[in-house]
């Protein structure tokens, strides 16, 4: 059967999963408590953002105040785009205009220190304390910088960046990349699951791949894996025999792909096979919750936050929810898709709970596209089902690119792409 995702399973996730149910369609207020109840949300992205606005859409008579230090949002998602030369910085901006003057939502650009679950309290690194009724974290990823001999956050910010937080480290990989010349190597080291957007690296050496394949096609992509396998796996590869004969070579964790050690003087990586230099070296290290979950003691042994699966508040403080890269979700992946309709469904229940109408069941999704040229994207959806047991895939509704997929179809995802991230971003920011 062919699988590639279609307009109308394209068009479903999108405004299903991007919209909710017709409660979110509307474009005023459908309710207004009685009572003025205070919601902190810690964290602007996909998630955090969402979370902010949907719930002063449903009841503008919330306090929501949203606490995120940058006053500039750089999406991951297109991120890889920029480093291969088909979008830019501006293309990935977003800033919080929108939610402070349409929907009301107080914005302060500033960093949560410590979170008080007793007193029920924010504490910001500025000095400012926030009270709440109900607190929202959304805080992303952190990074385990001490996970790989030798590589350290100075390391990243210097000569070997990460550039999994798009910013500052999206343009040094780019300045790297378009500094490097004809005949070195770019080196991707990939860690192990669970990790922000899992095929990301993937696109991000496709689209390396297609800059060098113009401007320096003496160079070439090698991807160290962590893993033994990726999610689809087989798609980019069929792209790669295509589109990027010898220029990309993926090696799994166990045929060299296992990183031992980094030395960023030398512009090496370590392997039990030996070692490899790299004009270019883009480390993604191991991953977990944002900081102050972690500070907060909102995590587990996984490094992840435990919620519950209905209404994603916290196992282990009460009071607290959390959507997004930092939650465990079952089967969810890390993305933006996943974190923008867990929010969705949160909101929902926040004003439920605040005395607002029950609105009901609402679609938690995950849509990834992976661009591997400009006319070539392929995509992974799914919905997925809350249970007493966690959230679970919902086999009935998993869409894959078909192998098959012809040249039309394949330009129609990249296609799809653009209107998805645009779709996406006026659902969040714009």
């Amino acid at each position: 059967m062919d699988n590639t995702i279609s307009r109308r399973n394209f068009n479903k996730l999108l405004f299903s999963g991007l919209a909710g149910s017709s409660l979110f369609m509307s474009a005023t207020p459908l309710f207004a408590s009685a009572r003025k109840a205070r919601v902190v949300v810690i964290g602007g992205g996909f998630g955090g953002a969402t979370a902010a606005r949907y719930i002063k859409k449903l009841d503008p008579a919330i306090a929501v105040t949203l606490v995120e230090p940058k006053t500039v949002f750089h999406t991951c998602p297109m991120s890889n785009w920029v480093l291969g030369g088909l979008k830019t910085m501006q293309d990935i901006a977003h800033t919080y205009n929108v939610l402070r003057h349409r929907y009301g939502v107080e914005v302060v650009h500033d960093t949560a220190t410590v979170i008080d679950p007793v007193k029920k309290s924010v504490k910001l690194k500025g000095g400012q304390s926030l009270a709440y009724d109900r607190l929202v974290l959304s805080p992303g990823v952190d990074f385990k910088w001490e996970a790989i001999e030798g590589y350290s956050r100075q390391a990243a910010e210097t000569v070997m960046p990460y550039a999994w937080e798009a910013g500052p480290q999206t343009q040094l990989l780019r300045r790297q990349l378009l500094a490097l010349k004809d005949g070195q190597n770019v080196i991707i080291c990939a860690p192990k699951n669970p990790f922000r957007c899992p095929a990301a690296p993937y696109e991000r050496a496709s689209l390396i791949a297609w800059y060098l394949k113009k401007s320096k096609p003496k160079s070439k992509v090698i991807i160290l894996d962590e893993k033994e396998v990726f999610t689809k796996q087989d798609l980019f590869m069929l792209a790669w025999e295509r589109l990027y004969p010898g220029m990309i070579e993926w090696r799994s964790a166990s045929v060299g792909g296992k990183v031992e050690r980094l030395d960023p003087s030398k512009m090496t990586v370590a392997t039990e096979f030996g070692d490899e230099k790299g004009g270019v070296v883009n480390v993604i290290p191991p991953q977990r919750a944002g900081r102050i979950a972690v500070d907060s003691g909102l995590t587990d042994a996984s490094g992840w936050c435990p919620v519950n699966p209905a209404t994603f508040e916290s196992l282990l403080h009460p009071g607290i929810h959390v959507v997004g890269d930092a939650a465990l979700v079952g089967t969810m992946p890390k993305s933006g898709t996943a974190a923008n309709t867990q929010a969705k469904s949160l909101a929902s229940t926040l004003v439920e709970q605040f005395g607002g109408p029950k609105n009901g069941e609402h679609h938690l999704g995950s849509l990834c596209f992976s661009l591997i040229a400009p006319n070539y994207a392929v995509s992974v959806s799914g919905d997925y089902l809350q249970t007493p047991e966690g959230i679970k895939d919902n086999p009935a509704d998993v869409h894959l690119t078909s192998m098959e997929a012809t040249t039309d179809q394949l330009a129609g995802e990249a296609m799809q792409s653009l209107h998805w991230y645009k779709n996406i971003s006026q659902d969040t920011w714009d």
